[in-house]
This record gives structure tokens, sequence and C-alpha cells, in this order.
């Protein structure tokens, strides 16, 4: 079969399985550090904010990661993203272990394990999936994308079970082993490049680009960032302090967890819903509906606190946000040209991290000044405002030229 011809096909179904395992492997790096938080803060004598630090870094690490590895699968293809990847996670891993000080123990997460490890199981794959599927793209994405949610809901009782049998240190050991014996193997599976990848057509000197969206490539990217955060500001309200709110409200952290557990669980349903639904209206389309009802769930937020209320409108909260961040990648696929695609899915994907450290310190902040999360939730509502009207600018000038055209 020529390349083309395997799109859609069996294969192009077995290597979405394979992503989804290589995802849900490497998404271990995400979510590991949050459960030995107390075992390593009470190792190395600190504080809960110190403690707190090696996880800010590596959401850091995370974020600027996924625009190197993005570079790295375009010109050499995912399966060199993801073998390298393998090798420094498990790395970071075993540095992890080792390390004599909260502050090398921040630095292997930052550097090892999220900037040059976890970072290539993610944004990569999902621009990858996006090759190998045309009247399935959004669902393909939308299922790969699925495999961080699936570690974050795996990983922590599995980390926390070994934590407490053989400590910390022995689990990222161990951890280590995993990541080695079972990612890079699994990579060697995705080496096929993807059809429609060739290389970037030579350009006259001094030829502008070419316009997306009848805007500058530049134009179109600074937005989707500018949208990226904007809309993970928002987000961040609710998944960050909904447990310290509910804590507030005297219903307790337990609660707090299971509305938090709630969100995760619906935002997969979300983002598989979002692919089937891209695949009928398109990723800008998609995108701005998402964008509208998350701020419908935020202005909800400020409005009900009753337990049974709050049950609801995580769950909705969930269903309404998880489409989001594979939507940006089928957007990126819609209107950029396809060599181009792993470092600008990487460069929004950064921009939608970072909209989550700030989103949720912004909100703590707000709460700390005005001890309610009303404002909090009003604050992230102005923000989806935001998201809401990029979303909308970009899908005007789209129908325009699709109108112009036909």
């Amino acid at each position: 079969m020529t390349d083309h011809e395997l799109i859609d096909s069996r294969y192009a179904w077995t290597r979405l399985g394979i992503a989804l395992l290589i995802s849900t492997i490497g998404g271990v790096g995400m979510w590991s550090v949050v459960v030995a938080l107390p075992a390593v803060q009470a190792e190395f004598g600190v504080d809960r904010g110190t403690a707190s630090l090696p996880y800010s870094m590596l959401l850091a690490g995370y974020a600027l990661g996924g625009v190197l590895m993005g570079k790295i699968a375009d010109r050499f293809g995912v399966a060199t993203a993801i073998g390298g990847g393998s090798a420094f996670l498990a790395a970071g891993y075993v540095a992890a272990g080792l390390s004599g000080s909260i502050w090398q123990f921040m630095l292997a997460h930052g550097v090892l394990i999220a900037f040059l490890g976890s970072s290539a199981t993610f944004g990569p794959l999902m621009a990858d999936m996006s090759f190998w599927f045309a009247r399935r793209r959004g669902l393909a994405v939308a299922i790969c994308a699925s495999g961080n949610y699936l570690a974050g809901t795996i990983w922590p009782p599995i980390v926390q079970s070994f934590i407490e049998r053989v400590g910390w240190r022995a689990t990222h050991f161990g951890i280590g082993a995993l990541c080695a014996v079972t990612i890079l193997p699994l990579s060697l599976f995705l080496r096929r490049r993807p059809p429609g990848h060739g290389p970037a057509p030579v350009r006259a000197p001094g030829a502008a680009p070419a316009l997306v969206l009848g805007m500058s490539p530049a134009a179109v990217q600074v937005l989707l960032v500018i949208a990226g955060v904007a809309c993970c500001v928002a987000m961040a309200t609710p998944q960050v302090h909904i447990v310290a709110y509910c804590g507030d409200l005297g219903y307790g952290a337990a609660r707090g967890a299971e509305m938090l557990s709630l969100m995760l669980g619906f935002g997969i349903v979300s983002r598989l819903a979002c692919g089937f639904i891209a695949d009928r209206i398109g990723g800008l389309k998609t995108l701005l509906i998402s964008s509208g009802l998350q701020g419908l769930a935020l202005v909800l937020f400020s409005m009900f606190d009753g337990l049974t209320a709050l049950y609801i409108i995580s769950a909705m909260f969930g269903l309404f946000q998880g489409g989001l961040i594979p939507s940006y990648t089928i957007v990126v696929r819609e209107i950029f040209p396809a060599r181009e695609a792993a470092v600008r899915v990487g460069t929004v994907l950064m921009a939608t991290l970072g909209g989550m450290a700030l989103g949720g310190w912004m909100a703590g902040e707000i709460f700390a000044m005005t001890g309610s999360y009303i404002p909090a939730f009003l604050h992230g509502s102005a923000w989806n405002v935001l998201n809401f009207a990029i979303c909308l600018l970009l899908y005007q000038r789209q129908r325009t030229m699709r109108m112009a055209l036909a």
C-alpha cells in the first residue's frame, strides 16, 4: 500500500492505539510528582510551598519541551522525538530517585522528566495522528489526547501504592525502568513518516509567506497562542481550586476531590465527543462552541454553591472543556501547512500549559485578596470571553474565505 492508501486504514488505527499507549505511559511524568509530594516533603524537611516547586518546574518544562520536541518530530520524525524522550524520561526518574536535595529533585523533574522526556509523548503524537486520518481526523486526535487524562486516572493510585510499599526513591527507579523498556520499543512502530510530510517547497528570495485566513502565519499563530493562554487561565480556576473551594464551603476536601475526578472523567468523554463533532463541522467551529460552553459553566460556578449543584456543574465543566485542547491541534492542521504541524501544535500547547499555571496562581491571589472564590470565577469568565472573541474572529475569517471560493 502507498502512504496515501494507509490514511484511515487498519494501519492508521493500529498506529493510533500505539500512540495512545505511549501517551498514557509517558503521561506518568505529569502526575507522579503530585502523588510523591508528601513523602518528598518529609524526606527533605521543607515546607509545602517549597515541596510544590518541582511541580511548577515540571509544568514549565513540559510547556517548553513541547516546542522543542515538535521541531524534532517535524524534522526527523515522531519516532526519533519519542525514542530520545523515553531515554531522558528514564534517566530523569533515576536522577529523581537519587536526589540528595529538593533542588536536585526539582531539576530532575523540570529538565529531564518534563522538558526532554514526557513532552515528547503528547503534542508531537497528536500532530502525527492528524496526518494518518482524513474522515476521522478529529476523533483520532481526540483519542490520542485522552492519553494524558488516562495517565491521570491510572498512575496516581499505582504510584501511591508503590510509595507505601517500597518508598518514593525505589518507586522512581521502577518508573524509570518501565519507561525505558516500554516507550522506546513502542516508538519503533512509529518510524514510518506520515503522508504529505515532505520537505518544504523552495520559496523565491524576498517572497512573502502564504497567507493563512487572510493574515500572516505569524499573526494567526500569535492569536492562537493568546487564545490558548486565555482558555486555560479560565479552565484552571475550578480545576486547581475546586478541592480548596469545597473545604472553604464546609463540604470537605474529599468532596472536592470527587468533583475533580468527575471533571477529568467527563473531560475524556468531551474529548472524544468533540473529535467526533469536529469531523463534521470543523475544528474552529468546534473550538468556538466549546469555548462558549466553558464560559457558561464558569458563570454557573459563581452563581451556585450548593453541594448537589457543584457536582452537576463540575460534570458540565468537564464535559464542556475537555475538547478544547485537541481542537487546537485540528485547527492547526486545517489552516497551516502539514510540514509545520508538530512545532505549531507544540507552541499552542505550550501556551495552554502556561495559561493553566497562570490561571491557578491568579485565582489563588484573587481569593487571598477578596476571601471569596466568586471573583476568581468571574475573573476566569473574563479570560474566557477573550478566548471566545479570538475563536469567533478566526472562524468568521475562515467562513468568509470559503464563501469567496465557493
